[in-house]
């Protein structure tokens, strides 16, 4: 047996940290190797098995990064923009793999992210579900085949309390279709609609964001033509399948060689 990887998980406290830190603890080949908070987050300080509720995880919450990525091999961030950012450019200087599963990021700074990041193996993507990465392989095809006879709406559902809407995987749902049906993206997008907008244009692709109750994730793109319409869902029931996700990136990108990447590439869906 090979030596454990030592991950380091950025936003630990949080509800996507937890689930991440539990889902390590329950795979072969990776362990914890430090928890990451906020500055001034209340639980810093306290060990690992109080927030995640694992007996004997004793590694502390801490808010320095700097401080112990010499012995990490692997971060999986899933915190904000603004935090993975600057989170990005002490991973560069290390030289270490990521994986980012923080959404919310802007055109430039998604493009900010791949400059910092260009030296080193990373995997983003705006969902870790492995079905949702094998949904956005489907629409791919769906799109291509069915091109502007059909409309395209989406609707994507979360909790109350998520930051950014629509959500990263509309996003990439939206952007794929556009890909498929070679149209410019930023043209043809109506983000919800109000008041008199006057006929639909064929070309157009909706997205609605809904937010309500403890909804963890649900995404349905609707393919709807004369007399048909075909429609497509993704229904999370808990974070563990994203964090099942994030661990499964972790232990591939560790030995990929510098590059941007993404789910589909770690199942081998490309």
């Amino acid at each position: 047996m090979g030596k454990n990887i030592k991950a380091a998980v950025l936003g630990a406290a949080g509800r996507m940290g937890k689930c991440i830190i539990k889902r390590i603890n329950e795979t072969e080949g990776i362990e914890l190797g430090a928890a990451i908070e906020k500055p001034g987050h209340p639980q810093l300080g306290e060990p690992a098995e109080d927030f995640t509720g694992i007996r004997g995880l004793k590694i502390p919450l801490i808010d320095d990064l700097k401080k112990v990525l010499p012995e990490i091999d692997v971060v999986i961030d899933f915190t904000t923009p603004k935090s993975t950012l600057l989170n990005a450019e002490l991973i560069a200087k290390g030289k270490k793999p990521v994986v980012i599963g923080t959404t919310g990021f802007s055109s430039p700074e998604v493009e900010l992210l791949k400059q910092i990041l260009a030296g080193v193996s990373w995997v983003f993507s705006p969902n870790m579900s492995i079905g949702v990465n094998v949904m956005f392989k489907i629409i791919n095809t769906v799109a291509q085949i069915l091109k502007e006879d059909y409309e395209v709406e989406i609707i994507e559902i979360h909790h109350r309390q998520k930051q950014d809407a629509p959500s990263g995987t509309a996003t990439r749902l939206g952007n794929i279709i556009a890909q498929a049906r070679k149209q410019d993206w930023e043209n043809v997008t109506v983000f919800g609609r109000k008041g008199i907008t006057g006929e639909r244009k064929p070309e157009e692709i909706g997205i609605h964001a809904v937010r309500a109750g403890d909804i963890i994730g649900e995404h349905t793109v609707f393919f709807a033509g004369l007399g048909e319409r075909l429609e497509i869902t993704h229904r999370a029931h808990s974070r563990d399948n994203f964090a099942n996700g994030a661990v499964k990136a972790a232990l591939w990108v560790i030995s990929q060689p510098p590059g941007m990447y993404t789910m589909e590439d770690v199942l081998g869906l490309t």
